[in-house]
């Protein structure tokens, strides 16, 4: 993997945003056990480098527990993960299951990323759980969060996205999405100077979903004004409830 100049300015801006969303929304605290969810995407390598690069300049200390949730696919590339968590000084917990073969299935009549999602982020608990962790750290980036909300919009017809900081189940968990902030072809120019490998993904739903429809559909809008992903994300954070239906 490729030496970072220190002070590399990709580096810095990432950091900053990554910062400025962890103290925004107070995403980690002293002591902190944070397991942190591995796919083998971009987004989620450069999560957990990013956060084990912070705790060696910051006075909090906290803990990282990388997990990846294999979904059974033929060609898949857990140990290959598990290598470059190594790489990053993290070992890695790899559970390998049957969710992404079952959400694909005949008896599943629902679309197969909802329940290949809903079955991950199940056993992402259970395993953070196990752990001692309390906190769930997962690779959204700011991206992701505008795609969300357009995806909620016109096929669940309510407006919401992920957010930053979001407790669950009577507090006793709280997931936090610290690249929040960062735009994810950012993500990409950092991975490819650090030579993040690339994983193939093995699932036959990728780059077909609702979500790629959206994000294409976004980046039309972004290239006739740069201004436009910077608003609609300001947006969600501006609203006025006065001017919307009840």
């Amino acid at each position: 993997m490729a030496d970072l100049p220190k002070y590399s300015y990709s580096y810095k801006a990432l950091n900053s945003l990554v910062g400025k969303a962890i103290h925004r929304y107070g995403m980690i605290e002293a002591g902190d056990r944070i397991a942190v969810g591995v796919s083998g995407g971009q987004d989620s390598l450069m999560l957990l480098w990013s956060l084990g690069e912070r705790r060696k300049r910051v006075p909090v200390e906290y803990d990282l527990f990388p997990i990846y949730v294999d979904p059974g696919f033929d060609g898949g590339f857990g140990e290959a993960l598990a290598s470059t968590c190594r790489e990053f000084g993290f070992p890695l917990t790899v559970d390998r299951t049957d969710h992404g073969i079952v959400a694909h299935s005949a008896s599943n009549r629902e679309n197969p990323c909802f329940l290949c999602s809903r079955l991950r982020r199940k056993r992402l608990f259970e395993i953070a759980d196990r752990l001692g962790c309390t906190k769930l750290a997962l690779g959204h980036n700011k991206d992701d969060v505008i795609e969300t909300f357009f995806l909620n919009v016109c096929y669940a017809g309510e407006i919401s996205t992920m957010v930053p900081r979001q407790e669950l189940f009577d507090g006793r968990f709280t997931v936090i999405r610290p690249l929040a902030m960062v735009d994810e072809k950012a993500i990409r120019r950092l991975a490819g100077t650090l030579a993040f490998p690339l994983f193939n993904n093995p699932c036959p739903s990728a780059g077909t979903t609702k979500r790629s429809e959206i994000k294409a559909m976004l980046e039309r809008l972004y290239r006739s004004n740069r201004k436009i992903k910077g608003n609609i994300y300001r947006a969600m954070s501006h609203v006025k409830m006065e001017y919307l239906l009840k």
